[in-house]
């Protein structure tokens, strides 16, 4: 028997963020998220997405065991602003029972026809600053701290389900060399003087503080064109930043100015965190801020998380200049391999940054969509 309850209660939320934990707890390459966070993540007192949109959530039961979860998502900016009458999903993890997938759907369905939209999609957050898309290649690689982990099951459950992929992201792998390639170097030195561009270094995280609405801005005029896009507004980035300024070491962020001092060029890299998470699993406390500092410290895997260019300047060689100073931050710090973030599949000119250190694509994730 499969029962469908929604989340009413913290005791109900607490069992919808954890539940994962006890699908994947014998998978060595899920990563899982801190709890703490996720709660706050959900909570509509807290996270300031919700001033946009509404979340409802639900946790399925097959013959009274937590078998499922799933969010309902409206997002009223994107619906009412950008015209895309799309529910949204997320938060999607379920055991390999397509009937307990699909009683988990018809409650998306139902909100969907609530509010007269058209179709569903997902799983995606919030916002296009949240994880998204179902795993459909690398399962034998750990996730990053920004995307989910799932079963190859999961996609196939939707195939059968009569859902069709909307937008499917790909990540890469690169080797990063013992020293600076002679052509980076090169090129990055011949950019700065044509454009009278400089690199911007910071000595501590408070020196940041002043360009992370310029960063922001950067991201939105440099994704606005791709079809997951959603504004990013003030009230998100304010809180992006407290939630993950925690993590970023200021050696990992690299801006560029012009010589006006307008910043027309960032990348934020940060070590990779998934096998610190991993031993936290979930907690900070009491020694998982411990695993955290150590892969601060010492690390010979890094991840690529942003990177924003001025329309005005992409496709100029800037990002030759963002190279020239990871590469030699990598190897001063030991950084062997680098994971660049999902990037959506046609966004090729992303994709021809990392043209120079020979990139091996190996995950693939995708939204999938379904018209109501």
């Amino acid at each position: 028997m499969i029962e469908i309850k929604q989340v009413t209660t913290p005791k109900q939320l607490k069992q919808f963020v954890t539940f994962p934990f006890a699908l994947y707890k014998d998978c060595e390459y899920w990563v899982p998220p801190l709890i703490k966070e996720e709660l706050e993540t959900m909570d509509a007192s807290k996270n300031p997405v919700f001033k946009n949109a509404e979340a409802t959530y639900y946790i399925a039961y097959k013959d009274g065991k937590a078998a499922g979860r799933i969010a309902a998502i409206v997002n009223h900016l994107e619906i009412e602003e950008q015209q895309k009458k799309k529910m949204r999903f997320g938060w999607f993890d379920v055991i390999d029972d397509i009937e307990v997938t699909k009683a988990l759907l018809e409650k998306v369905y139902e909100k969907g026809r609530e509010h007269n939209l058209e179709y569903v999609e997902g799983p995606v957050g919030f916002s296009n600053m949240e994880k998204a898309g179902i795993l459909t290649r690398g399962y034998d690689e750990m996730n990053t701290m920004i995307t989910w982990y799932h079963y190859p099951y999961y996609a196939q459950h939707f195939e059968q389900l009569g859902f069709e992929k909307q937008a499917t992201w790909v990540e890469f792998k690169m080797s990063i060399p013992p020293s600076i390639k002679e052509k980076v170097a090169k090129f990055s030195g011949l950019v700065k003087k044509r454009y009278n561009l400089s690199v911007i270094r910071f000595k501590n995280k408070k020196e940041i503080l002043p360009y992370v609405d310029s960063m922001f801005d950067l991201l939105n005029k440099t994704y606005n064109t791709l079809q997951t896009f959603v504004p990013i507004q003030q009230y998100q980035i304010d809180y992006y930043k407290e939630k993950y300024f925690g993590f970023i070491h200021p050696d990992y962020i690299t801006c560029i100015k012009d010589e006006n001092g307008k910043l027309i060029a960032f990348s934020v890299v940060m070590p990779s965190f998934s096998k610190a998470l991993k031993k936290a699993n979930g907690k900070l406390f009491p020694i998982g801020w411990y695993h955290i500092l150590q892969a601060q410290k010492k690390n010979d895997l890094a991840a690529f998380y942003l990177i924003g260019i001025d329309p005005e300047y992409q496709g100029k060689g800037v990002t030759a200049i963002i190279f020239e100073e990871m590469q030699h931050l990598f190897n001063a710090k030991g950084i062997e391999t680098v994971e660049t973030n999902p990037e959506l599949i046609e966004n090729t000119a992303v994709q021809l940054l990392w043209k120079d250190y020979d990139p091996q694509q190996h995950k693939e994730r995708s939204t999938f969509r379904k018209g109501l």
